[in-house]
């Protein structure tokens, strides 16, 4: 179907099936880069995109965090790694090289769960969008950091996971005038972002979320038909944050991953990723009602959703 000079896909990607062989090394590392010191700290989103990295099914979760906070993320997700950042009220130039280093050495990145804005914060967002060779999901406050910056182009695999009023920040910089609340306007919302940060790669996805979240790479569109007042709870987007950046992890065409692994495209992963996040929302749902839903429940609702 075609919506407005858009292709719309009508239905998600089945879920790769995984090599019973595998190892940890097979299903690939995610890197979360998050937390704030203060004045407001912030740990909850980067622990609960972590934990939903691992429910995805990576193989292993890093988390990048300031270093006062590293020794409390370790005893949220213990099954994680942490590295200790240079960050409190400022980002230092070792906290960024720490950050690129980790990210250079991990298969997928999450950045921005949490990590409010200190001084300099900046540059590690841009060491990051920088990193066009790993699959990288921005979100939140790296999306806040990304409308304030003077960037007009993102080389790809990367994901942006804005929610309507994030979408309405980046837009209004770059020049375009959608709606991104209007249910009509959502999919040329979505994909005139893609279009204009798309820097020539082709590999540039949004997630427009929200009831009914879409999917756009610029020339494509999905949209889930999913509408659970249960996910709007405060982590719902962290956890989708960290789901996707596990399924980049394991299925995104990365350099070592043995020649069986099966792979799929950034944006068939967005659809998937959305698919499950929406699924597992809707099995907790079913048990409980449509309130009163907490992030981590989401996240361990995952492995039931695949």
């Amino acid at each position: 179907m075609n919506d407005g000079g858009l292709e719309r896909i009508e239905d998600p990607p089945p879920m790769p099936s995984r090599p019973s062989a595998g190892h940890k090394g097979t299903f690939g590392t995610t890197l979360v880069l998050g937390g704030a010191t203060g004045p407001r700290r912030m740990l909850g989103g980067p622990c609960l995109a972590a934990r939903a990295a691992l429910r995805s099914g990576c193989g292993l979760a890093v988390l990048g965090v300031p270093e006062s906070l590293a020794t409390a993320a370790l005893g949220v997700v213990p099954e994680a790694t942490a590295i200790p950042l240079a960050i409190d009220r400022v980002c230092e130039v070792a906290a960024i090289d720490s950050a690129r280093d980790a990210a250079s050495a991990a298969d997928a990145v999450v950045c921005g769960p949490g990590l409010g804005s200190p001084i300099g914060i900046e540059g590690m967002i841009d060491a990051i969008a920088d990193l066009e060779d790993r699959p990288r999901v921005l979100d939140a406050d790296a999306l806040n950091s990304l409308a304030d910056s003077s960037r007009t182009d993102l080389r790809g695999p990367v994901v942006l996971t804005p929610h309507p009023g994030e979408w309405n920040r980046l837009a209004r910089r770059l020049g375009i005038e959608r709606d991104a609340g209007s249910p009509e306007d959502r999919p040329r919302a979505a994909a005139e972002l893609a279009q204009r940060l798309d820097g020539g790669s082709g590999m540039v996805v949004v997630v427009l979320k929200g009831a009914r979240t879409v999917v756009s790479d610029g020339s494509r569109f999905w949209r889930s038909e999913a509408a659970n007042p249960a996910l709007a709870t405060g982590g719902s987007g962290d956890v989708l944050a960290g789901l996707l950046g596990g399924l980049l992890a394991q299925f995104h065409p990365r350099a070592g991953a043995p020649a069986s692994s099966p792979v799929l495209d950034v944006f068939d992963l967005a659809r998937l990723g959305v698919s499950l996040h929406a699924e597992a929302g809707e099995r907790w749902r079913r048990r409980h009602g449509d309130a009163g839903l907490l992030a981590r429940e989401l996240a361990d609702e995952i492995p039931a959703a695949r």
